[in-house]
């Protein structure tokens, strides 16, 4: 089967294009959004604070996100979050551009869109297998990430580039315009309303509770599945509060903004490259040699803490980019083949929690933890707590031993 046969699907190609848009914003909004805090105050605290009111509205609404995902359109649902996701960009970027900005009320509008975007999170993944055939899961999930890393290639040092040359609130317009643009293309996309969910699926629909106590069944009866949640609660509070917080405040004092955007433009490159790679691959026990690969995360952690320089930067990013991407489509894959096509969206969301629940602390802590331990030793601290997690993870017997389904290769391409 050729890598790029689900672009044959006209449902696969507007679903990509929409969130590769969203992707190319969303590398402006971290870079920007970090270093107008750092203008407005220059306290890591503070971008913290900002960063983390934003993942906490996420986590709180990502349940309800997954049970509209169930029971409505799903690319209706994205459509709303897109819209709602520009505007409220949009009056971050007016507050910052026009000197307005005051840290209250950037965490105001920050949860705001982090709860606009729990609605669209759970819907944005579990459209996916509706768009291509079961054959094909593997495929889409690595053309999706491959083009998500290309966007974020192109838009990382761009971004640098607008921030460092004419200013943060230029990075932010960048982001709300994409929300517009991907908007238009989930509005134009169609797909079954009931692609891939068995005959014998629930035919009522019931209260908002019980759909929540059927994904919390489908959640907790998979043991890999709740192993890995709960490992990367770990690591993604870690990974977060170190790149997102700590990571542009050594940049601001060594390699520069500049240069900072390069870094994060050399992991991308090698998402793009792993991407390639896991394509080709067909391990039986995926799940097991993604959660392996996560390991690599860590590196630019340690590098970060250690010798903060440009080249050793670039090639610590670009090692965990690669093996992130080998996790990441392992992991869509395993999802769509083993979760009830009705209940997807909920699962996920259950996933997204438990993953993104300790962000926010991560983010919020990391900087108080910094000024009474030190930058080094915190960043140092960091990379061992994401090792440990993994290590975690992989003690699990189900993760270690559960396979791959190979499907049947489908007749018939999916609309």
């Amino acid at each position: 089967m050729s890598m790029f046969a689900p672009l044959r699907h006209r449902a696969f190609r507007l679903l990509s294009i929409g969130r590769t848009v969203n992707t190319f914003g969303n590398t402006f909004a971290p870079i920007a959004l970090a270093f107008a805090v750092l203008d407005l105050t220059g306290s890591a605290s503070d971008l913290g604070l900002v960063v983390g009111a934003r993942t906490i509205a996420n986590v709180l609404f990502l349940l309800f996100g997954g049970v509209l995902a169930d029971r409505l359109p799903r690319h209706l649902l994205m459509v709303g979050a897109s819209a709602l996701a520009a505007i409220t960009q949009g009056a971050i970027a007016t507050l910052v551009l026009t000197h307005a900005a005051t840290i209250p009320l950037l965490i105001g509008l920050a949860a705001v869109n982090g709860m606009v975007g729990a609605l669209a999170l759970p819907a944005s993944s579990a459209i996916v297998p509706q768009t291509v055939p079961a054959d094909e899961r593997q495929q889409a999930n690595a053309l999706n990430r491959l083009f998500f890393s290309g966007a974020a290639v192109v838009g990382a040092p761009v971004a640098g580039v607008v921030v460092a040359g004419v200013g943060p609130g230029w990075g932010i317009v960048v982001d709300a315009t994409t929300f517009v643009l991907a908007g238009i293309c989930f509005a134009v996309l169609r797909v079954p309303d009931h692609a891939g969910v068995p005959a014998d699926a629930e035919p009522d629909r019931r209260s908002i509770l019980a759909d929540l106590f059927t994904g919390w069944y489908e959640f907790r009866s998979r043991t890999w599945l709740w192993a890995v949640v709960a490992g990367f609660c770990v690591l993604n509070a870690a990974w977060s509060g170190s790149l997102n917080v700590l990571g542009p405040t050594v940049a601001n004092d060594t390699i520069g903004r500049r240069a900072w955007g390069v870094v994060l433009a050399a992991q991308t490159v090698g998402m793009i490259v792993g991407a390639l790679v896991a394509m080709r691959l067909r391990p039986r026990r995926m799940l097991f040699f993604g959660t392996a690969c996560i390991t690599l995360l860590a590196l630019p952690v340690l590098v970060l803490g250690v010798a903060p320089r440009l080249g050793l930067l670039v090639v610590a990013a670009f090692v965990a980019g690669l093996g992130l991407e080998q996790f990441g489509i392992a992991w869509e894959t395993t999802m769509q083949e083993h979760i009830p096509a009705d209940k997807l969206a909920r699962v996920y969301s259950y996933d997204m929690l438990g993953s993104f629940v300790a962000i926010p602390i991560g983010q919020i802590a990391i900087g108080p933890v910094a000024r009474v331990a030190g930058v080094q030793s915190t960043l140092i601290g960091a990379a061992a707590l994401m090792l440990l997690a993994t290590f975690g993870m992989l003690s699990s017997r189900d993760v270690r031993q559960l396979r791959h389904r190979l499907p049947e290769p489908s007749v018939e391409p999916a609309g």
